[in-house]
Formats: structure tokens, sequence, C-alpha cells
């Protein structure tokens, strides 16, 4: 019985801790080759580093960050960078543009007509997804961001400061994950 109660306690935890990670080893990133959308916007790109969400044990995604210079946490705006995520289940492109928009301001408050705007934005551009698409944001040098589905250009949003907010939900430290941040810089976990 107590064996029952402490599996049951564990899963509970998870389950109210959110959302979890699974990290890759930095040592195999080294020869996987960009995605041809990456490779065309960063020639000289290489993968800095890439983890997996879940959100109580169910696999969301696997994200990589490609760059073509060797990011520094404190410079990952400036520098010419790739988002890469892989879904591993179903979600509406309304979903993913509505956590989006609530990742973003954990970094600070949005003003509401900016909100609604971003929110519009993303949900143009944001399909609904299955196990296997792709959505990558590349960062036009901190101007705004591209947007690619499955390697097919779907859109831009020309706003520098929609790119710092988007970026950051992966990126900042003010991140939701940042464990996920770590491993996408390339980084352990700390």
């Amino acid at each position: 019985m107590n064996g029952n109660r402490l599996q049951r306690r564990r899963v509970l935890q998870a389950a109210l801790a959110g959302w979890a990670l699974s990290l890759h080893s930095p040592g195999a990133l080294a020869a996987e080759p960009a995605p041809p959308e990456v490779s065309a916007a960063l020639p000289q790109a290489r993968l800095l580093g890439q983890g997996r969400l879940r959100f109580i044990g169910l696999r969301v995604y696997e994200a990589r960050l490609w760059t073509a210079a060797a990011a520094l946490p404190s410079e990952w705006l400036t520098v010419p960078l790739a988002l890469d995520i892989r879904y591993e289940r179903s979600l509406s492109g309304v979903q993913i543009a509505e956590r989006s928009l609530a990742e973003m301001r954990r970094q600070g408050e949005i003003a509401e007509v900016l909100a609604a705007s971003w929110l519009a934005q993303m949900k143009r551009l944001f399909p609904d997804v299955n196990s296997g698409t792709r959505l990558t944001g590349l960062n036009l040098n901190g101007g705004g961001l591209a947007f690619h589905v499955d390697g097919k250009a779907v859109g831009e949003v020309n706003d520098a400061e929609f790119a710092r907010r988007f970026l950051g939900i992966w990126l900042s430290p003010q991140t939701s994950e940042p464990n996920l941040r770590a491993a996408l810089l390339g980084r352990a976990p700390g």
C-alpha cells in the first residue's frame, strides 16, 4: 500500500512540476546537418544545442538551436541563429500561438494592443501540427523573425521586440524552462 501511495505521489509531483526535459549529449551534435532553410540563411550553421520538452511525461517537441557564431547566453539576440522545433504530438496552431504569447509575457508586461497584434500574427503563421511537423524561426539579425513550416517559408514578423520576446521563450533568463535553455545554449543544466 505504501508503495502505491509513493508511486501516485511521485506521479502527482511530476504533474505539478509541469514541463520536464530530456537532454541530448553535446558530443552527438557536431555531425548533424542543418535543415535546408537554415543552411540557406546561415551557410556556416552549426548545431549549438538541443533538448526535448515534455509535459506530464508526454513528449511535446524537440528543439534545436542553430547558429553561425559561438553564441553566449547574453548575446543570443545579436547573432544569426535559427530555432528549429520538431513537434511530437498534434497541437492546434491557435494553442501554439496562445501558449507562445503567455510565455512571452513571462519576460515582462506587454501592452494589450501589441499583444493582440502579435497573437493575430502568430495565429496566421502557425499551422495545426502533427508528430513530425517542423516549425523554424530564423532571426532576421535582431529585426524580426522569418518562419518556416517543414522547410517552406510561411511569413515574417518584422518587429525586433517580437523577435526578442519569442526567442526569449527558450533563450531568455526568464524562460519557464531553464534546463531547456541550458541545453539549447550547449551548457549543462544548472
